[in-house]
Protein backbone atom coordinates (compact mmCIF):
# COMPACT_ATOMS: atom_id res chain seq x y z
CA UNK A 1 0.00 0.00 0.00
CA UNK A 2 1.51 3.64 -1.01
CA UNK A 3 2.00 5.95 1.78
CA UNK A 4 -0.12 9.09 2.23
CA UNK A 5 0.11 12.58 3.36
CA UNK A 6 -0.15 11.68 6.98
CA UNK A 7 1.67 8.59 6.88
CA UNK A 8 5.38 9.31 8.79
CA UNK A 9 8.65 8.56 6.71
CA UNK A 10 9.24 5.08 8.28
CA UNK A 11 6.58 2.78 8.72
CA UNK A 12 7.62 2.54 12.54
CA UNK A 13 7.38 5.78 13.65
CA UNK A 14 4.77 6.01 16.04
CA UNK A 15 3.88 9.67 14.91
CA UNK A 16 2.74 11.01 11.78
CA UNK A 17 1.53 14.72 10.75
CA UNK A 18 -0.19 16.14 8.06
CA UNK A 19 3.32 17.42 5.73
CA UNK A 20 0.44 18.77 3.17
CA UNK A 21 -1.15 20.94 5.76
CA UNK A 22 2.10 21.80 6.57
CA UNK A 23 3.13 23.36 3.16
CA UNK A 24 5.98 19.78 2.94
CA UNK A 25 6.02 17.88 -0.35
CA UNK A 26 5.08 14.32 0.38
CA UNK A 27 8.50 13.74 2.25
CA UNK A 28 8.48 9.59 0.57
CA UNK A 29 9.08 11.27 -2.83
CA UNK A 30 11.82 10.18 -3.95
CA UNK A 31 13.01 8.34 -1.30
CA UNK A 32 15.58 6.07 -2.61
CA UNK A 33 17.80 2.95 -1.26
CA UNK A 34 21.62 3.02 -2.59
CA UNK A 35 24.19 0.22 -2.21
CA UNK A 36 26.83 0.08 0.41
CA UNK A 37 28.98 -1.69 -2.20
CA UNK A 38 28.39 0.61 -4.74
CA UNK A 39 28.60 4.22 -2.59
CA UNK A 40 31.82 2.41 -1.17
CA UNK A 41 33.54 3.25 -5.00
CA UNK A 42 32.17 6.96 -4.99
CA UNK A 43 33.84 10.00 -3.93
CA UNK A 44 31.02 12.24 -4.47
CA UNK A 45 28.24 12.79 -1.21
CA UNK A 46 24.71 12.16 -0.83
CA UNK A 47 22.12 12.33 1.86
CA UNK A 48 21.57 9.84 4.54
CA UNK A 49 19.21 8.78 6.48
CA UNK A 50 20.37 8.33 9.97
CA UNK A 51 19.05 6.59 12.96
CA UNK A 52 19.37 8.68 16.61
CA UNK A 53 18.72 8.41 20.15
CA UNK A 54 15.03 8.99 20.41
CA UNK A 55 14.75 13.07 21.80
CA UNK A 56 18.39 13.68 20.80
CA UNK A 57 18.46 14.34 17.14
CA UNK A 58 18.85 17.90 17.53
CA UNK A 59 22.10 17.34 19.56
CA UNK A 60 23.10 14.37 17.37
CA UNK A 61 23.20 16.56 14.18
CA UNK A 62 25.05 19.37 16.15
CA UNK A 63 27.42 17.46 17.37
CA UNK A 64 27.62 15.60 13.20
CA UNK A 65 28.53 19.73 12.35
CA UNK A 66 31.22 20.77 14.68
CA UNK A 67 33.11 17.56 15.10
CA UNK A 68 32.84 16.49 11.39
CA UNK A 69 31.77 19.46 9.39
CA UNK A 70 29.03 17.47 7.80
CA UNK A 71 25.83 19.07 6.48
CA UNK A 72 22.88 18.33 8.04
CA UNK A 73 19.05 18.51 8.13
CA UNK A 74 16.97 17.80 11.50
CA UNK A 75 13.69 19.63 10.98
CA UNK A 76 11.40 20.28 14.31
CA UNK A 77 7.75 21.19 15.07
CA UNK A 78 6.83 23.92 17.36
CA UNK A 79 3.32 23.71 18.52
CA UNK A 80 1.52 24.35 21.80
CA UNK A 81 -0.43 21.34 24.22
CA UNK A 82 -2.19 21.59 27.46
CA UNK A 83 -0.39 20.41 30.92
CA UNK A 84 -0.92 20.33 34.01
CA UNK A 85 1.12 23.58 34.27
CA UNK A 86 -1.39 24.65 31.67
CA UNK A 87 -0.79 25.64 27.90
CA UNK A 88 2.91 25.27 27.32
CA UNK A 89 5.15 25.55 23.39
CA UNK A 90 7.17 22.00 22.50
CA UNK A 91 9.40 21.84 20.62
CA UNK A 92 10.00 18.63 18.74
CA UNK A 93 11.57 16.34 15.77
CA UNK A 94 9.54 15.68 12.63
CA UNK A 95 10.73 13.07 11.57
CA UNK A 96 11.26 11.25 15.55
CA UNK A 97 14.10 8.83 15.99
CA UNK A 98 15.59 9.87 12.29
CA UNK A 99 17.99 12.98 10.73
CA UNK A 100 19.70 13.18 7.75
CA UNK A 101 22.97 14.39 6.53
CA UNK A 102 25.06 14.64 3.28
CA UNK A 103 28.49 12.97 3.53
CA UNK A 104 31.13 10.86 1.31
CA UNK A 105 30.10 7.38 1.95
CA UNK A 106 33.53 5.80 1.59
CA UNK A 107 35.07 8.58 3.63
CA UNK A 108 33.24 9.41 6.25
CA UNK A 109 30.61 6.52 7.37
CA UNK A 110 32.73 4.97 10.03
CA UNK A 111 33.23 8.33 11.93
CA UNK A 112 29.65 9.96 11.34
CA UNK A 113 28.07 6.21 12.68
CA UNK A 114 30.39 6.46 15.73
CA UNK A 115 29.36 10.27 16.52
CA UNK A 116 27.74 11.22 19.95
CA UNK A 117 23.81 10.40 19.30
CA UNK A 118 24.09 8.42 16.08
CA UNK A 119 22.98 4.72 16.05
CA UNK A 120 23.61 4.45 12.27
CA UNK A 121 22.86 4.34 8.56
CA UNK A 122 19.15 3.34 8.59
CA UNK A 123 19.66 0.57 5.98
CA UNK A 124 17.37 -2.05 4.16
CA UNK A 125 20.10 -5.62 4.07
CA UNK A 126 22.96 -3.83 2.06
CA UNK A 127 21.14 -1.22 0.65
CA UNK A 128 21.31 2.52 2.46
CA UNK A 129 18.32 5.13 2.51
CA UNK A 130 19.13 7.87 1.36
CA UNK A 131 17.34 11.17 -0.06
CA UNK A 132 17.52 13.06 -3.39
CA UNK A 133 18.97 16.63 -3.18
CA UNK A 134 15.82 17.84 -4.50
CA UNK A 135 13.63 16.60 -1.66
CA UNK A 136 16.23 17.67 0.88
CA UNK A 137 16.29 21.35 -0.96
CA UNK A 138 12.44 21.73 -0.91
CA UNK A 139 11.99 20.71 2.48
CA UNK A 140 15.16 22.87 3.85
CA UNK A 141 13.41 25.30 1.73
CA UNK A 142 10.26 25.54 4.23
CA UNK A 143 11.55 25.04 7.62
CA UNK A 144 14.05 28.21 7.20
CA UNK A 145 17.60 28.52 8.85
CA UNK A 146 16.31 27.42 11.97
CA UNK A 147 15.37 24.18 10.98
CA UNK A 148 11.63 24.88 13.30
CA UNK A 149 8.14 24.97 11.63
CA UNK A 150 5.54 26.53 13.87
CA UNK A 151 2.21 24.31 13.16
CA UNK A 152 -0.57 26.46 12.57
CA UNK A 153 -2.75 26.49 15.64
CA UNK A 154 -5.37 29.02 14.41
CA UNK A 155 -9.21 28.25 15.78
CA UNK A 156 -12.22 27.83 13.02
CA UNK A 157 -16.16 27.43 13.71
CA UNK A 158 -17.28 24.52 14.78
CA UNK A 159 -14.05 23.45 16.22
CA UNK A 160 -13.53 21.83 19.73
CA UNK A 161 -11.64 23.56 22.27
CA UNK A 162 -10.73 23.28 26.10
CA UNK A 163 -10.86 26.30 28.11
CA UNK A 164 -6.99 26.37 29.80
CA UNK A 165 -8.05 29.48 32.41
CA UNK A 166 -10.79 30.93 34.73
CA UNK A 167 -13.62 29.10 36.76
CA UNK A 168 -14.53 26.66 33.04
CA UNK A 169 -10.79 25.27 32.99
CA UNK A 170 -11.09 21.84 31.48
CA UNK A 171 -14.08 22.11 29.93
CA UNK A 172 -14.46 21.49 26.40
CA UNK A 173 -16.42 23.52 24.27
CA UNK A 174 -17.44 24.15 20.74
CA UNK A 175 -16.55 27.40 18.96
CA UNK A 176 -19.67 29.14 17.06
CA UNK A 177 -18.35 32.98 16.35
CA UNK A 178 -14.91 34.51 15.61
CA UNK A 179 -15.04 37.53 16.73
CA UNK A 180 -10.70 38.64 15.19
CA UNK A 181 -11.01 42.48 15.97
CA UNK A 182 -11.60 41.22 19.40
CA UNK A 183 -9.19 38.11 19.48
CA UNK A 184 -11.99 36.74 21.32
CA UNK A 185 -14.06 33.70 19.82
CA UNK A 186 -17.71 32.95 20.85
CA UNK A 187 -18.23 29.46 22.06
CA UNK A 188 -21.04 27.19 22.94
CA UNK A 189 -20.89 25.57 26.54
CA UNK A 190 -23.25 22.93 28.53
CA UNK A 191 -23.65 24.06 32.19
CA UNK A 192 -25.72 22.74 34.74
CA UNK A 193 -27.91 20.88 32.29
CA UNK A 194 -28.48 24.08 29.79
CA UNK A 195 -26.46 25.39 26.67
CA UNK A 196 -24.87 28.44 26.94
CA UNK A 197 -23.23 30.87 24.52
CA UNK A 198 -20.16 33.40 25.87
CA UNK A 199 -17.33 35.45 24.91
CA UNK A 200 -13.64 34.39 25.14
CA UNK A 201 -10.24 35.41 24.80
CA UNK A 202 -8.23 32.94 22.36
CA UNK A 203 -5.73 33.17 24.95
CA UNK A 204 -7.21 31.25 27.08
CA UNK A 205 -8.01 28.27 24.79
CA UNK A 206 -5.97 25.59 22.86
CA UNK A 207 -7.38 22.65 20.35
CA UNK A 208 -9.32 19.65 22.17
Amino acid sequence: MPFGPTDPIFPGDKKSYNYLDLGFPNPVVGYVTQSSALLALLDEPFWFCLKAQPKREHLAATALRRQFHVECFSPRLRFRKMTQRGPVWFVEAMFPGYLFAKFVYSEQHRAVESSHGIRGIVHFGDRLATLSETIVVALQSRVGAEEVVTVDSSIKIGQPVQITEGPFQGLEVVVTHLLPAKERIRVLLEFLGRSLETEISTAKVLPA
